[in-house]
């Protein structure tokens, strides 16, 4: 399969090792494209493989989004929960055509998130888990409605998660993170929490945490 043949669009830098390489699927937020995080590519671990993805909805004048969100509508944003479900089953099945594609380990594979693409990283997750070895969710939260009925009985041992935002995030409330840890460690699930005194972006500080976390677990 060649890049065009893939469900989506996406940017790669290859790892230093010739097969079996630790894969790291990157996923940007709400009317960004698959650049924004491609910027952390030079300074991850040389034996990853990345993807950089583009979401699938163009918006005007520019950038992407994973799915729709009603800015106007009552009780703040409304997100459109169908289209988010459906990026989440394009990413699990562009995850399986990836793994068959690229010189990668199907056994070690992370996802990295911000934003609206944390909150996919989440749902991939908890509903794939079988697909799945690590989750850096930057700046999201976990959205209940897209994942599975099955959420309380399944075993998710496997999972490893790092989880941050910022303390003075004004599109992402705080608050909806906080609610992440508890709702992780019900489900026994291994995780990292942590704030940093930002708005709705990554500091210096957060992505050298993030990085020691993943070389840790690659």
């Amino acid at each position: 399969m060649t890049n065009s043949e893939l469900s989506l669009y996406h940017i790669t830098r290859p790892s230093s090792l010739k097969e079996n390489a630790p894969l790291l699927i990157m996923m940007h937020g709400y009317g960004s494209d698959e650049d924004d995080l491609f910027s952390f590519a030079s300074e991850l671990p040389e034996e990853l493989f990345i993807i950089s993805v583009k979401a699938p909805y163009p918006l005007q004048p520019y950038g992407n989004a994973w799915y729709a969100i009603n800015f106007d509508a009552e009780k703040g944003k409304w997100n459109d929960n169908i289209q988010a479900a459906q990026s989440r089953d394009l990413i699990a099945k562009f995850i399986d055509e990836a793994v068959q594609t690229y010189p990668v380990n199907k056994e070690n594979v992370t996802l990295l998130g911000f934003s609206q693409g944390s909150i996919l990283s989440y749902a991939v997750a908890l509903n794939y888990p079988d697909k799945i070895k690590n989750v850096i969710a930057l700046s999201g939260y976990i959205n209940k409605e897209i994942l599975p009925e099955s959420v309380n009985d399944t075993n998710y041992s496997n999972l490893n998660f790092y989880c941050s935002h910022g303390s003075a995030d004004q599109v992402i409330p705080v608050d909806w993170a906080r609610q992440t840890a508890p709702f992780l460690e019900q489900l026994n699930i291994n995780h990292k929490y942590s704030e940093f005194p930002v708005g709705h972006g990554v500091a210096p500080q957060n992505f050298f945490e993030f990085k020691d976390w993943l070389k840790d677990k690659i």
